[in-house]
This record gives C-alpha cells, sequence and structure tokens, in this order.
C-alpha cells in the first residue's frame, strides 16, 4: 500500500470513493460494451457494486473486531462473477442512487474512523491489518472504477 503524505485515513476512503464517482459520472454514456480487465469483466454496475461490497466488508470487518468477535467471513462472489444486473444500461437514476450509498458508506467510515485514537488505527484489536492499513487498502477500490475509465 502506498502511503498518501499527510492523507489520514478516513480522506484515503473519501478520495477513492470521491474518484470513483467522478469516473461513474461519465458512465451514462456507457455503450454496453464491458471492459476485460486482468481476465475480469467490467461495467458500471459491476464497479460500483464491487466498490460497495468492499466497504461494507471492511466495516463489518472492523466493527466485529472493536466488538472483540471474530470478522464473519466474506462470502462474495466479488468481480469473478458478473451479474445479469450488473449487465444492465447505466442511467441517470443508477447515478444518483450510486452517489447516495457510496457517499453515504465513505461517511460512515469517515466517522468511524475518526473517532478512533491513533493508538487504536496503528495497533488494532484481532487479527488482520490495523484500522489505518485497512483503510489504506480501500483506497485500492480506485480499480474497479478505473477499469471502465472516463466514458465521457
Amino acid at each position: 500500500m502506498t502511503e498518501h503524505p499527510q492523507e489520514t485515513p478516513a480522506q484515503a476512503v473519501t478520495d477513492m470513493v470521491d474518484h470513483v464517482l467522478a469516473l461513474a459520472a461519465t458512465w451514462t454514456a456507457w455503450d454496453g460494451e464491458a471492459a476485460h480487465v486482468d481476465d475480469r469483466v467490467y461495467t458500471p454496475h459491476k464497479a460500483i457494486r464491487r466498490v460497495a461490497d468492499h466497504l461494507i466488508d471492511h466495516l463489518a470487518e472492523l466493527e466485529a473486531r472493536l466488538a472483540d468477535e471474530a470478522p464473519q467471513p466474506d462470502r462474495w462472489h466479488a468481480s469473478a462473477t458478473t451479474t445479469a444486473a450488473d449487465l444492465a444500461p447505466f442511467t441517470q437514476e443508477d447515478l444518483d442512487e450510486a452517489r447516495s450509498r457510496l457517499t453515504r458508506l465513505a461517511r460512515i467510515w469517515a466517522d468511524r474512523l475518526g473517532a478512533l485514537t491513533e493508538h487504536e488505527l496503528d495497533h488494532s484489536p484481532g487479527e488482520g491489518w490495523t484500522f489505518r492499513e485497512l483503510a489504506l487498502h480501500l483506497r485500492e477500490s480506485v480499480y474497479y472504477a478505473d477499469a471502465l475509465g472516463d466514458l465521457s
């Protein structure tokens, strides 16, 4: 994970979502042709789904660890699966929904991360990445949006 100087964990998540939504704003022009990247297939709906799933999955992990519980295993089909819904046209209404969903998820992350001390961010309970590392890992979710890129 590449550290960005002076970037807080909350900024890593909110900046990622801002990047994804900036690209998604161009996806209403999508011609229905899926992007084939790294042996996977990507569409606007799939990119949004994967970003949201990634945010939810790691948020569930963070909350379970804070509650001193074992995180539930991830059962997403991830990017290996492309559903019929992923192939649907990406409309202005879909973009509005994506904005609402991802912005709210980013805000939940920012609020949660902002409530943790520096010590808690770097010495997180349970097994796995520290919560700081988890937030920086989420930055990598731009991959799904970048697979489609700017379609304007």
